[in-house]
């Protein structure tokens, strides 16, 4: 069965000394494009490394945990955002849940990327988190994304009830799901799994965090995601194979500019 890996941060410390290797192990079981995003100045230059030296995807963004204070850094991710092997723009969005930074300024923050991924035409990768029982995150991304025009999107780790996935696909959005989906508070994803348009559908780690059943706690890999990609096509109620052929070709359509790109894919390699 060959998959996707569409948001995996092998650029932070638990890979420090052994990302070729996780790499690797993901080639062997079957993972033929994965999407490396940055989160913030630094894991988005190396994200761009890694793309040029493993043949990843890599996306540059400031994540809303650290939007406080990322002014000053915001040109180096303009600049960052126009190297060709970048595809996306992000991780951005809004976490109420954690609140590290205050609402104003990842508001300020998201709408920042936002622009940028219409002036690129490169799809925004879009993190969105409320407090368990609340849905004030997810109603201000959405008044985000349709003040800015739409742009195209991806919601990545969907969490969230069934309208604002309604909401999301008449926007033209993507879906992206993670091992989020096993937690408890998450049971509306099982609906929306069924939901989502087969074109509009992506399936990711968001290694090192957010370990399905059966993968080790403390650090998820790429190769993991074959736990979350078999409960989707349950979901589904789709043949696996079939599913993984499927999620391969959304990603090429959503993340276009690194597939009509010269350079070699990973599942070329």
């Amino acid at each position: 069965m060959r998959l996707i890996d569409a948001h995996c941060h092998l650029q932070a410390a638990p890979f420090e000394h052994d990302a070729a290797e996780v790499l690797a192990a993901a080639h062997n079981a079957g993972i033929a494009r994965i999407l490396v995003p940055g989160y913030d100045l630094a894991s988005s230059r190396a994200a761009i490394a890694m793309a040029a030296a493993l043949g990843v995807d890599a996306s540059v963004g400031i994540h809303p945990h650290v939007a406080s204070g990322s002014e000053a850094d915001w040109p180096a991710i303009l600049e960052l955002a126009r190297d060709p092997r970048v595809v996306a723009v992000g991780e951005t969005g809004l976490d109420y849940d954690r609140g590290f930074s205050s609402g104003e300024a990842q508001r300020a923050n998201l709408e920042r990327h936002l622009q940028l991924a219409t002036e690129l035409d490169k799809p925004a990768i879009l993190h969105c988190r409320s407090k368990r029982g609340q849905r004030d995150a997810q109603d201000d991304l959405v008044l985000s994304v349709l003040r800015n025009g739409r742009p195209p999107a991806v919601l990545h780790s969907f969490s969230g009830p069934l309208d604002y996935a309604e909401q999301a696909l008449e926007m033209g959005l993507a879906i992206s799901f993670s091992g989020l989906v096993f937690r408890a508070g998450e049971e509306s994803s099982a609906q929306v799994a069924q939901l989502v348009p087969d074109d509009r559908l992506l399936v990711e780690t968001d290694s090192p965090y957010l370990s399905p059943p059966g993968a080790p706690k403390r650090r998820n890999e790429p190769r993991w995601v074959s736990v979350t990609a078999a409960w989707l096509a349950q979901q589904r109620g789709v043949d696996p194979d079939q599913l993984g052929e499927t999620l391969i070709a959304n990603y090429d359509r959503v993340f276009s500019h690194a597939r009509n790109s010269s350079r070699p894919s990973a599942s070329s390699r």
